[in-house]
C-alpha cells in the first residue's frame, strides 16, 4: 500500500475554511503551550533565579560560604572519598586510605593543615576558576563540560550536600596520615 505523502505546509498561516479565529488575550497557557511547553515556560522564568542561586560566591582563592545550610559530616564525606565508584578521589589521589591509590593528582594526606574548607570547596566545585589546564573533574558545576558521557549530561558528580560532606572530611586530614 503506498501512503500520499502529505503536501509541505504554507509559512503563512491561512485560516481553515469555517474556522473563527480566536480572540487575543484569551489564551491559557496550558491551552496554549500544552503540559511540556507550560513546564518549559516556568523553567525558563525560573532560570536567572537558578542560576544565581547555583553560583556560589568566590572570594580570592576560596568559596568561603558553604553550598547547603547543613554542615558537612566527616564520616558520610569519608565514606564517599574512599569509594572509586562515587567520589572517585582514590582513581587520582593518594592519602585517603582508600584502594585504589593513584598518582596522578597531589597526595592529600595533611590537605586540611594547607588549606582552608573554602579553599577545598573552590578545587571541588570548578578548580578550572584556579588552573584552567586543570584535569580534575568539576563536581558540581555542569554547564560548559566537554566529552560528558549522556548520562551524565546536566548532573553534578556530586549533590551540594555530598559535596560539604567530602569537604568536613578532607579538612581532617590534618597530619601526615588518614584520621578516622
Amino acid at each position: 500500500m503506498r501512503r500520499r505523502l502529505d503536501p509541505p505546509r504554507d509559512p503563512i498561516r491561512r485560516p481553515r475554511p469555517g474556522h473563527r479565529p480566536r480572540r487575543r488575550g484569551r489564551c491559557l497557557p496550558a491551552r496554549c503551550l500544552g503540559p511540556r511547553g507550560l513546564a518549559a515556560a516556568f523553567a525558563l522564568a525560573l532560570l536567572p533565579a537558578l542560576a544565581a542561586a547555583a553560583v556560589p560566591a568566590i572570594e580570592g582563592d576560596a568559596i568561603p560560604a558553604p553550598l547547603t545550610g547543613t554542615a558537612g559530616d566527616p564520616a558520610r564525606g569519608r565514606a564517599i572519598a574512599i569509594d572509586p565508584r562515587r567520589g572517585l578521589c582514590t582513581l587520582c589521589h593518594a592519602g585517603l586510605g582508600g584502594r585504589p591509590e593513584g598518582d596522578v593528582g597531589p597526595n592529600l594526606a595533611g590537605i586540611g593543615a594547607r588549606l582552608s574548607p573554602g579553599q577545598i570547596r573552590l578545587r571541588l566545585v570548578d578548580g578550572r576558576v584556579l588552573n584552567p589546564d586543570t584535569i580534575m573533574p568539576s563536581y558540581l558545576r555542569v554547564e560548559g563540560l566537554e566529552r560528558v558521557a549522556p548520562a551524565w549530561r546536566g548532573r553534578p558528580v556530586l549533590e551540594a550536600q555530598e559535596i560539604e560532606d567530602v569537604i568536613a572530611y578532607l579538612a581532617t586530614l590534618r597530619g601526615g596520615g588518614e584520621t578516622r
